[in-house]
């Protein structure tokens, strides 16, 4: 059985189309208009995925995200037509797993859903070996091939590749990145990020001047792009 996604969109137009999609893909799904019977309908009914507009007539929806992390880890995508990259950037701080800017397609928006369930499920958590494309990794003996050729990472670029593939198809903002990767005390050191990134790329792109795997968020993060993420049982 499909998952029960709470649409919380007070454009009507907009949440019966989204609502008539999600259906016919087999999810169930819930519609609030407002803050208040969004916070009802989360409390009654606990969703497994939230897709969350961040302008809703009784509030800002970023105190909406503040109230679900406090409780739960439910995954939280944004669908927003603002676009400035410090509103951004503040809801995905604030806890949003993600954010697809208005109009989106379909096809892009179940994609991302799909990841970010798996990401809260915790299916890619227990196994020592991931996969992406032609890379893969040894998270236990901190390998990492291209193909079947060894990749020759230091520690540094080794932890921030592992980082990115335990977060496929996330956006990943400069900070955290800096903070999981670097520590406590490296969030605003942005030319390390810069200079590692640019290391990593020549290292595991095919073409570091045009990346498959570590997409930029412009002004925001990075994007690690996974289209057949692999997390194999042992």
């Amino acid at each position: 059985m499909k998952e029960l996604v709470l649409i919380i969109e007070d454009d009507k137009a907009l949440h019966k189309m989204l609502s008539f999609a999600l259906e016919q893909e087999g999810y169930k799904s819930l519609i609030a208009e407002d803050l208040k019977s969004a916070h009802r309908h989360f409390q009654v009914h606990k969703p497994d995925i939230i897709l969350l507009d961040l302008g809703l007539p009784d509030g800002d929806g970023k105190s909406f995200i503040k109230m679900v992390r406090h409780e739960v880890t439910t995954p939280i995508i944004i669908l927003s037509a603002r676009n400035d990259e410090k509103e951004i950037v503040t809801s995905l701080d604030m806890g949003a797993d993600d954010y697809v800017t208005k109009p989106f397609s379909m096809h892009e928006l179940f994609a991302r859903m799909r990841s970010a369930y798996r990401r809260a499920s915790g299916l890619n958590s227990s196994s020592p070996i991931l996969t992406c494309g032609s890379l893969s990794i040894d998270t236990q003996l901190h390998s990492a091939y291209k193909h079947t050729q060894l990749l020759k990472l230091t520690p540094t670029e080794f932890n921030l590749l592992k980082y990115c593939m335990l977060h496929p198809n996330q956006v990943l903002v400069h900070a955290r990145l800096l903070k999981e990767v670097w520590g406590v005390g490296y969030q605003q050191e942005m030319q390390y990020l810069r200079t590692f990134i640019n290391s990593l790329r020549k290292k595991i792109e095919d073409d570091p001047t045009r990346p498959h795997y570590i997409m930029t968020e412009m002004g925001i993060g990075y994007r690690f792009f996974c289209e057949n993420s692999s997390y194999p049982k042992e």
